[in-house]
């Protein structure tokens, strides 16, 4: 664990403040949920919670479905981390922080792909190897809870219909199983 030398007061009711620079490092907004765990030393760990951390292994398995069935490079996130990657690139990306702009694209709620000769954003943030050339938001009543990625290295060509409707479609399933 990394000392940042700032020290903070529990008040009467039990509440500490993360500071600000913690929050912006982490990527932690207001509302986000945390998850709180104790270590055997009695260390305090807060970890940013991810619902979609609870399907990583059932989306590291369609990952790879997807992948031997375009052999595409296929990725789930959630709203800030790729959780999952099946093709060439995994280390590369995997467990890595979002762009900004694929952020956005998330949170717009809509079906992404890039139009006509145009390049997708970059997948990563400060990376452009990688990019974003289908996105499928998974939605889990009403709320963003990540996406469904086919990802294209920088100079290659976009993916087509298929891709398109398989990333909606396994958006639309995991969706679906955060429901239940």
């Amino acid at each position: 664990m990394k000392a940042t030398g700032i020290v903070r007061r529990i008040d009467d009711l039990g509440r500490v403040v993360i500071p600000k620079e913690i929050r912006r490092t982490l990527h932690i907004k207001e509302s986000d949920p945390l998850e709180i765990f104790t270590d055997k030393d009695g260390a305090v760990i807060f970890k940013k919670y991810s619902p979609m951390g609870e399907l990583s292994d059932f989306a590291a398995q369609i990952c790879e479905s997807l992948n031997k069935t375009t052999s595409g490079l296929a990725a789930v996130c959630d709203r800030d981390t790729i959780l999952t990657v099946s093709g060439s690139g995994k280390r590369e990306l995997q467990e890595k922080t979002i762009s900004a702009e694929l952020e956005q694209i998330l949170e717009s709620r809509k079906l992404y792909q890039p139009e006509g000769g145009q390049k997708g954003v970059p997948v990563l943030a400060g990376d452009d190897k990688y990019r974003v050339a289908v996105a499928a938001p998974i939605l889990s009543e009403g709320d963003v809870l990540g996406g469904v990625l086919f990802l294209s290295e920088k100079d290659s060509p976009g993916v087509g219909e298929v891709e398109l409707k398989l990333a909606q479609t396994v958006s639309m399933f995991l969706g679906k199983q955060m429901e239940n």
